[in-house]
């Protein structure tokens, strides 16, 4: 199945390359971090590489800042076009709805969320090294094994960084659309997919599927969620939008 040409209420993939960019930085920073420990990796080892792991989370709160920032910054410019787009069929004061107020408070809060998605790279990565460090005292793995596991931390929190961006970026996108779907009126959304192999099966069957806002659907595979708004989902919200040709 070829993909499908972009809608203009489709996640922005620019925004979601730059995003992996740069929180695959920390993971990085994480993978250097943890390399000193990882031969002859001990017990008495684990206080020092924790507290590093969260001195480093403590840091770049700021740079952490900068980058939501600048991540949901793209997400706003890109729905505001997708709404744009839309403005000519309605009068002057739909122009004005469509403006950055209506996502205001929810940027706000995603931005919040951001930052702490992004500390908490360097310290789940700490969970991780403290629960294989444990197990290796208490069920005397070899300690190859052992250095082989926490090496592996830096892969897998590299794949949680590319897993956030994918995530977030589309979480974002169909948050501001149904912030400015309210401001307008719009009871409901026609839910549509990334229209390629990808896609889950539970995703695919809603392509097409007209859904309210205020009742996220029931899907086959047990979850309730709005497009765009669940883990490496990369569906989104087709707002249905009233007549306000007035």
């Amino acid at each position: 199945m070829a993909k499908k040409r972009r809608s203009k209420f489709e996640a922005p993939a620019v925004a979601e390359r730059e995003y992996e960019r740069q929180l695959r930085k920390v993971a990085r920073a994480v993978a250097a971090i943890i390399e000193p420990y990882v031969e002859g990796a001990t017990i008495p080892q684990l206080p020092a590489l924790l507290k590093q792991l969260q001195a480093y989370s403590d840091i770049i709160g700021p740079w952490a800042t900068r980058v939501a920032e600048s991540m949901l910054e793209k997400v706003r410019s890109s729905d505001k076009r997708a709404w744009r787009a839309e403005d000519k069929k309605f009068t002057q004061g739909f122009r004005s709805i469509v403006g950055d107020t209506a996502v205001g408070r929810e940027s706000v809060r995603l931005l919040g969320e951001q930052v702490g998605l992004i500390k908490s790279l360097p310290t789940k990565a700490g969970e991780r090294a403290q629960q294989l460090a444990v197990d290796a005292t208490i069920n005397g793995r070899r300690a190859e094994d052992v250095a082989a596991d926490l090496r592996n931390i830096g892969n897998v929190t590299e794949a949680r960084a590319m897993l956030i961006a994918r995530t977030e970026i589309a979480k974002a996108n169909s948050t501001m659309t149904q912030a400015r779907s309210a401001a307008l009126g719009s009871s409901a959304y026609i839910w549509r997919t990334a229209g390629d192999e990808a896609v889950r099966e539970s995703h695919a069957e809603m392509e097409g599927e007209v859904v309210r806002w205020d009742q996220p659907p029931l899907l086959s595979d047990g979850t309730v969620t709005h497009a765009g708004q669940i883990y490496n989902c990369r569906c989104y919200a087709e707002p249905i939008l009233p007549d306000l040709d007035e």
